[in-house]
């Protein structure tokens, strides 16, 4: 991993993106924190133009987006329009909203709905991924959902963003899965796990948890992985002073 590889997932700063002038100021804190790339996510309304002047200017490269899921399987053409206009080549399919994941019909028209989106990214030279959660790794009929997905869908229309603490709070090893995933491990969300005093698992900067980050890394890149994007649901403080320990740690531990 490089460190022009790493990225923030700027999900993480959510609440400091509500208005243009607010993503401008909090975008170029994120690149004086260290980073070069963002994955595109939970912004309020702002135009593909505006958004990409910004990013222009501070030096970042938009390297991935979350889109709804609703737009993703039912009008893929906006997705690809949208990416065009961000000059990005990826996306990810982000929850599993709305789709019974107690019901094989259900998850297998989720899985059909993937694969032809996918379809349409990749026909466009564009990547869809899926971004797991912990409840796919739920086994129905013996089967995990999280392998049924993918043992359904064709590599090259759908990818897999994979998520280090969901993987762990899910029951899985996080380096075994990007080993499982080789050839469709686009992307990755670097989140931490720990135990909080309360005993309860969490959210923590890179490095902080549990995690085996350097074991996990050596095994998303030998399988092919591009972006190395940190994320993290909930920080104790300012979100962004997170993704900067998050980003020295790995500058100083990984690269």
């Amino acid at each position: 991993m490089k460190p022009s590889q790493i990225a923030a997932q700027l999900y993480t700063c959510r609440d400091l993106l509500k208005t243009p002038s607010d993503i401008a100021r909090t975008l170029r804190r994120v690149r004086e924190a260290g980073y070069q790339a963002v994955q595109v996510s939970g912004m309020g309304p702002i135009g593909e133009d505006e958004l990409l002047r910004i990013l222009d200017g501070e030096g970042l490269v938009c390297c991935a987006t979350h889109e709804s899921g609703e737009m993703i399987l039912n009008e893929p053409a906006r997705v690809i329009e949208r990416l065009q206009k961000l000059r990005c080549k990826a996306t990810a399919y982000p929850y599993p909203g709305g789709i019974d994941l107690n019901n094989l019909e259900s998850i297998d028209g989720l899985i059909n709905g993937l694969e032809r989106s996918g379809a349409a990214l990749a026909a466009a030279g564009l990547s869809l991924s899926y971004h797991n959660h912990h409840q796919e790794f739920r086994k129905i009929n013996g089967e995990r959902i999280i392998d049924r997905l993918f043992a359904r869908t064709t590599p090259a229309h759908l990818k897999a963003e994979l998520d280090t603490y969901w993987v762990q709070f899910g029951g899985g090893d996080p380096a075994t899965f990007c080993e499982q995933l080789a050839g469709r491990l686009h992307v990755m969300h670097l989140k931490d796990y720990m135990i909080n005093a309360d005993n309860q698992p969490t959210f923590c900067e890179v490095g902080s948890g549990n995690l085996d980050f350097r074991r996990i890394i050596a095994a998303a890149g030998k399988s092919g992985c591009e972006w190395f994007i940190v994320e993290q649901d909930t920080t104790p403080g300012d979100p962004v002073d997170s993704l900067a320990q998050s980003h020295r740690w790995l500058v100083e531990n990984i690269c």
